[in-house]
């Protein structure tokens, strides 16, 4: 599906016609929680629109596709450009230099079997390390209120994108700034690195969460190229990707499920789908889709169009097999009835020509969308795995797959009986906003899993642009399970937000596992970030991230909800962002680095 600019006989509203329908009601009126449209035309219209994607107002925003959100944005801004970080930012030797095969953390995990462990000579951090880790320095993200974006960090250098799409290369040790690049739109994805044949240069890969892929040189930030991997105007790339033999493998996703709360938008067309682009040109080897092309499928009573099959968006990153030839996949759900075979699955593809080898279904029947609160009768669970699945070795030498869902059960799979159930565990309630949402870690006796089961409540602070904050007092908790058979070791139950905690303050805990010999690192939407023993569960640190920060870069900075991306630790120092307020969270705009002290 593309804009509606693209459609034959439609004309795209213009900027003052998606101001009279969108914002005047709010912004023509005197309220001191609102600024004027007065304000609005003194600001850059890249300012708005980076507000309109992940900013303020991207709780209100969701529902206008981009062209509408540029198109009202250049009606109200100016054109001045935005302003870049200052050269005080910057180290004063800006060379970055990385080894043929540089250490450390690469991309969404620290291996391309996506178990989210790091050894003990890479993470360089003791048990007793981990109790006395201290805040080294804190950088942030100019004019964002979240900070979604997974570090790398490799040979010292740490490469990070942004919600404002900036992405940035800096020092580990310090923080201050190599070089920038501006991307077309907000950057959460994972940034991959991989050599260039043929030079001593590596690229640096990302998506955007506006459908663009890029590749930068990663010693200078130099656009090397950029491709658009899918036309549909819903388009994001969440997903990091991986790189294996010259070949970079995408994922994509997609928010058109949350477009569809607007009872004039026909739901749905958006097809998930998963990208092989040649690494030293961008050129496309293979696209596979995991829906089908979508039709019109009647009217709903309200006498709403529907279109389907659609959805099975793949939101997290693939899991590289070289041994099988394969590529695992994790899928979404349906965003609209007909539901098919492959949503909420694990899918396994042939690593050189994209078929679908295998796949497994764990939840049937599974279609929902932003209609559900007018059609409740149409919906499915909203089960989607955000989390990659984990390939392991267990006992014995057998390999296992692992997957946590938002359903709240962890489930491991036989990669040699195409998929085939060895044990099912339940850690959490599961729901729209439960289970595991962003990523499970193992050490490969163990695996750990974290729950969001977030609640959400009314918001207490009047004309918010979130109607609905997260609930102080439910979700979150921590579960040890044996990799062998599924059994329960231990569970570390997540304790409620203390009184007078400030709105969005959550225990739950969706972010990604971290884990590293003998810890398990995990956030928080109540914002502290915190490292729990691996063997017993106990609480070995614990930092409140929700304050204000000096920065190295002197941006004014706040920490506020840790969500997505878990933490990463590297060379005796762990980075985490703190930042989300999605789903009812806490805003913030702010990369933590620490080391024992």
């Amino acid at each position: 599906m593309l804009s509606a600019a693209a459609v034959p006989g439609f004309a795209a509203p213009t900027g003052e016609e998606v101001y009279k329908t969108r914002c005047a009601a709010c912004h023509d009126q005197v309220n001191d929680r609102v600024p004027p449209r007065a304000a609005l035309e003194k600001l850059p219209s890249s300012r708005i629109v980076r507000t309109l994607d992940s900013g303020a107002m991207m709780a209100i925003a969701f529902r206008m596709n981009r062209d509408d959100r540029i198109s009202v944005a250049s009606y109200l801004g100016t054109k001045d450009d935005v302003t870049g970080p200052p050269p005080s930012a910057f180290c004063s030797d800006r060379a970055v230099k990385l080894s043929a095969t540089p250490s450390g953390w690469n991309g969404w995990s620290a291996s391309n079997a996506n178990a989210r462990f790091q050894s003990s000579n890479l993470a360089g951090l003791s048990l007793d390390g981990v109790r006395k880790l201290k805040l080294k320095w804190a950088f942030g993200f100019d004019g964002d209120v979240t900070a979604f974006a997974a570090p790398t960090v490799l040979d010292g250098y740490l490469f990070v994108g942004s919600a404002s799409g900036v992405i940035h290369a800096m020092r580990a040790e310090s923080g201050c700034l190599d070089w920038v690049f501006q991307a077309n739109g907000p950057v959460r994805s994972a940034i991959t690195v991989a050599p260039l044949t043929g030079s001593t240069r590596h690229a640096a890969m990302f998506g955007d969460m506006t459908g663009w892929f890029y590749s930068l040189e990663a010693e200078s930030g130099k656009l090397l190229w950029k491709v658009h991997v899918e036309d549909h105007d819903s388009t994001r790339l969440t997903g990091g990707p991986i790189a294996y033999n010259g070949v970079v493998y995408v994922p994509v996703a997609s928010w058109e499920e949350t477009r569809a709360s607007d009872a004039g938008y026909p739901c749905c067309t958006f097809r998930g789908s998963v990208v092989a682009l040649n690494i030293a040109d961008g050129k496309q080897l293979w696209k596979t889709y995991l829906v089908g092309e979508a039709q019109e499928t009647g009217k709903n009573p309200r006498g709403e169009l529907m279109m389907g099959p659609s959805g099975v968006g793949v939101w997290s990153t693939p899991t590289l097999d070289e041994k099988r030839g394969i590529l695992y996949v994790t899928t979404g759900d349906n965003y609209s009835k007909p539901t098919t075979e492959l949503s909420d699955s694990v899918v396994a593809l042939d690593l050189k020509t994209g078929k679908v080898v295998w796949s497994k279904q764990i939840t049937e029947s599974d279609a929902f969308s932003g209609a559900c609160g007018r059609n409740q009768e149409q919906c499915g669970p909203d089960f989607d795995f955000g989390s990659s699945v984990i390939l392991v070795n267990a006992e014995g030498g057998k390999q296992l797959l692992l997957a946590g869902q938002k359903s709240g059960i962890v489930s491991a799979l036989d990669p040699d009986k195409k998929g085939e159930i060895v044990w099912q565990t339940r850690v959490g309630k599961g729901g729209t906003n439960g289970g595991v949402q962003w990523g499970m870690s193992t050490d490969g006796e163990f695996v750990y899993a974290a729950v969001s089961d977030l609640g959400r409540m009314r918001n207490p602070v009047p004309m918010s642009s979130n109607p609905t904050v997260a609930d102080p007092s439910k979700g979150g908790g921590l579960t040890a399970l044996k990799v062998s058979d599924g059994s329960k070791v231990w569970y570390a139950e997540a304790k409620p937000c203390p009184d007078g905690a400030p709105p969005g303050c959550s225990p739950a805990q969706p972010g990604a596992l971290t884990g590293i010999p003998g810890a398990i690192f995990s956030g928080s939407i109540d914002g502290h970030a915190r490292a729990f023993e691996a063997e017993s569960g106990s609480i070995l640190w614990d930092f409140d991230t929700t304050r204000e920060f000096v920065t190295v870069n002197g941006v004014k900075t706040r920490g506020g909800s840790i969500d997505g991306p878990g933490a990463v630790v590297v060379n005796g120092m762990v980075f985490i962002n703190s930042g989300y307020p999605r789903n009812g969270g806490m805003p913030g705009n702010v990369l933590l680095a620490f080391a024992p002290q």
